[in-house]
């Protein structure tokens, strides 16, 4: 493959780079992994409905979210543990959604400190946590968001347990994670991967939570801390309303389903919400975001910024979204794929390749103003 052309080839590339087992950790899900394929056949049960004769000469897919212009509606999605897909990953996300000029969720459970990221692209960081065990922690990586001047706080709700991802069991990428021979000798297939991994020290460091391990805790260390922290299956709405008299700036929630859910979160403040099932990653028989997407927007109107997560990989796919309600969308394996075959420039190219997607969309169903799109755009079969 000289160049990747659409996101489908990025995926090829990380595998030809990655050992199975970090390959199978960004592209598995829960169970028998029939989410997955429901995101994306979503997507495929709805047809665009093109107006001709329409002066297109002009396209316009600036969004705003929360106050900040954003050149496309996209975004990229929090992804943990990117630094070990590619020393420097979270990084170079960062960097790539600030050449794009689009949001960058950052995780909580990443390798790059929330002040590190917030440094390389102060405009496009948002800062996604997942609430712990211990109140002072959840207090804690709030106040380190609002210092580091952080824009928008994401707060993941869809993982009350650790989900049952059959290919990191199979594979032995469990916690506490050991390095077995059975796994080194699968590495060692990818040579490239392996003298990077080497010359990086190993297992990277989830630099969020170093600050609440012992001192001179190894990578493994703060890893099993972090795996004694979360989930937190004690989260309930009153954490969420504790975080939100915290926080001062856009509180968005991450993972929600039901219009009911969506409906409280307005209810306690939330500006808002990322319909999402965490890319079928956590429970596998659930409906798909995008099925329960104008539901969710009869419930809540226009008081709250709807944004769609799970399945998304095509410029397409952000249109439809946005006739049904969501006015933008975020992926997450995509740019992992991306960065993790070819780094920096990989995570350029799969944000240029949406843009240009949206674009050729836009003008081939006559809509110049992506802001302008609605359900006349849109067929549904019955």
């Amino acid at each position: 493959m000289a160049k990747p052309i659409n996101l489908h080839d990025f995926r090829a590339l990380a595998q030809r780079r990655l050992p199975k087992i970090a390959f199978d950790f960004i592209d598995g899900g829960a169970d028998d992994e029939l989410g997955m394929l429901r995101n994306r056949e979503a997507f495929s049960s709805h047809q665009l409905l093109p107006r001709y004769l329409v002066d297109v000469t002009k396209r316009d897919q600036t969004v705003e979210l929360f106050g900040r212009q954003y050149s496309s509606p996209i975004g990229i999605s929090p992804t943990g543990m990117a630094g070990l897909f590619r020393t420097g990953a979270d990084a170079m996300l960062a960097a790539a959604a600030k050449k794009a000029n689009v949001p960058f969720l950052l995780s909580s459970a990443s390798n790059l400190k929330i002040e590190e990221a917030a440094r390389i692209a102060p405009d496009n960081v948002w800062f996604q946590m997942y609430v712990t065990s211990d109140p002072h922690i959840n207090h804690d990586l709030v106040k380190r968001a609002k210092e580091a001047n952080v824009g928008v706080l994401v707060i993941t709700v869809d993982v009350p347990v650790n989900s049952n991802r059959e290919r990191n069991r199979r594979n032995g990428f469990t916690r506490p994670f050991r390095m077995t021979p059975a796994i080194m000798l699968d590495a060692l297939t990818k040579p490239s991967w392996v003298i990077e991994y080497l010359k990086a020290g190993g297992m990277p460091m989830m630099s969020n939570w170093q600050p609440y391990a012992k001192p001179g805790a190894s990578a493994d260390e703060v890893a099993d801390m972090y795996g004694t922290l979360t989930p937190a299956p004690m989260t309930s709405w009153e954490t969420i309303a504790a975080i939100r008299a915290q926080w001062t700036g856009p509180l968005v929630i991450k993972g929600l389903l039901h219009p009911d859910d969506a409906t409280q979160a307005v209810s306690i403040g939330a500006q808002g919400i990322i319909v999402s099932n965490h890319g079928a990653r956590q429970l596998d028989n659930v409906p798909s975001p995008l099925t329960m997407l104008p539901a969710i927007k009869a419930a809540v109107g226009d008081r709250v910024t709807l944004m769609l997560d799970s399945g998304v990989r095509r410029g397409s796919d952000v249109v439809v979204a946005k006739c049904l309600g969501a006015q933008s969308c975020i992926f997450g394996r995509p740019t992992l794929y991306a960065v993790a075959a070819l780094g920096q420039d990989g995570a350029d190219q799969a944000l240029a390749i949406m843009h240009k997607e949206i674009d050729a969309v836009l003008t081939q169903i006559g809509c110049g103003e992506f802001n302008k799109l609605d359900s006349r755009y849109l067929q549904t079969p019955r």
